[in-house]
Order: C-alpha cells, then sequence, then structure tokens
C-alpha cells in the first residue's frame, strides 16, 4: 500500500486542526439529525407477535422486559441457513456487554431471526454470544419490518427496502427497527433504518474509519468480503 505524505510535527498539527474542524461540524450535525430522529411520530403494533426463544414462546410486550424501549436487531438467517449471515455476525459481536448499559436508560436489545429457535441457539452458543436472540419462524415480523421478501422471492423481483424500490440478491435483508411501550401497554414502532443506516452501530467499523488504511474493501474482491464468523479468523 501507498504510503502517505510524511511532514513534521507542527505541519501534521495544522492539517489536524483542519480535520478536527470538520468532525466538530459532523458531531454538531449528528445531535441536530438524533434530535430530528426522537421527535418522529410513532405508529401503533396492532398486530400480535409471538416469537420462539431458548425458554419459550415470548410476545413483542415481553421482549420489552422491564424496559419501556426496545431495539430489534434484524439478523439474517434464512430458515434453510444452517449459519447466521457473516456480516450480521459482525455487528452482533458489537452486542455483547452493553445490555447493562442499555437498561440503565430504559433500553432492552435483542436479536430477531427468521430460522428456527434450535439453530439460532446452536449458533448463538457457538460464538458465545449473551444476548437475547429470539425466532420470527412461522409469522410475519421480518416481512412486516422490510427485511423479507417472501418465500417466493426472486433475485430480480422489484421489492422495497429502505424505502426504495430495489432488487435485492437473497429473501433476507439486515435492518434495526425500534419500539416503545406506552403506560397502557400499548406499543408503538418508532424507527428503522436499513443499509448504510445500520454502520453508525458497528463500533468495529468507527476503529477501522480511525486508521489510515480504513476499511479498504473495494480493492479486496468488494464490500465486506474480508469479514469471518469470529470463531474462523486464523489465531
Amino acid at each position: 500500500m501507498s504510503r502517505n505524505k510524511v511532514v513534521s510535527r507542527e505541519d501534521w498539527l495544522v492539517e489536524r486542526k483542519k480535520l478536527l474542524a470538520e468532525e466538530k461540524a459532523l458531531t454538531k450535525a449528528r445531535d441536530r439529525l438524533n434530535k430530528k430522529r426522537r421527535e418522529l411520530p410513532w405508529v401503533e403494533v396492532t398486530k400480535g407477535y409471538t416469537f420462539a426463544s431458548d425458554t419459550g414462546p415470548v410476545n413483542l410486550t415481553e421482549l420489552f422486559g422491564c424496559s419501556t424501549q426496545l431495539i430489534v436487531y434484524h439478523f439474517m438467517f434464512d430458515p434453510e441457513w444452517e449459519n447466521g449471515c457473516v456480516s450480521c455476525s459482525l455487528w452482533a459481536d458489537n452486542f455483547e456487554g452493553i445490555d447493562c448499559h442499555l437498561k440503565a436508560r430504559d433500553i432492552a436489545l435483542v436479536s430477531i431471526a427468521r430460522a428456527p429457535i434450535e439453530k439460532l441457539t446452536k449458533f448463538k452458543s457457538r460464538l458465545n454470544w449473551s444476548f437475547n436472540f429470539v425466532s420470527s419462524y412461522g409469522n410475519s415480523f421480518s416481512e412486516d419490518f422490510g427485511v423479507s421478501f417472501g418465500d417466493n422471492h426472486k433475485p430480480d423481483d422489484e421489492i422495497t427496502y429502505n424505502y426504495r424500490q430495489t432488487t435485492f440478491p437473497i429473501n433476507d435483508a439486515p435492518g434495526i427497527s425500534v419500539f416503545v411501550k406506552g403506560d397502557d401497554g400499548t406499543i408503538y414502532h418508532s424507527y428503522s433504518t436499513y443499509s448504510r443506516g445500520l454502520d453508525m452501530l458497528n463500533g468495529t467499523y468507527h476503529y477501522i474509519d480511525l486508521t489510515p488504511y480504513g476499511r479498504n474493501e473495494t480493492s479486496e474482491g468488494g464490500s465486506m468480503s474480508w469479514v469471518k464468523h469470529h470463531d474462523r479468523y486464523e489465531q
């Protein structure tokens, strides 16, 4: 790989301060965007959903636990697959250890996938994950929230994903949805994001983005072609 220009510490500091000004502007813009996200209107969830967990059936309300806010990661795991999506697994690795911090802010976190719970439990055990991971197998939750496209989906079919008409090569796509529970127990959908909207939830990528070579993915055969399940990297 090519090397960046080498300069004196004084010249480096000049360039670093220029970049700092842009970073601060981005932080302030993100604060404004976060405020607008919090102010989005809500949609009442009127359909009942039952999920399979490793302790038995649970409904959407029960996934909140004692919290009034719920973040759902839509994990790509087709019922026919033996392993979960490699990219989603990278995101899920970032969930470990954050449950207690989220709970302190009245938030629960769960991953939901379409594969049967037996496959999810086996996969979760293999990767030594501790976060809540439940199955939507047999219900329409994934389709209703825009991350699954029907059993007869074909790669060239036009579907709606990330709020636009497009095509998608497989039947499962990634996303995050946020729900809130009212004082009377009514559940509302407040937010969903998909595709590159998920980047901000991946701490690994944020660390990579700090380095001179960055993600460097396009030179290695395409986006995320380097990613493996964390137990498949060479030690």
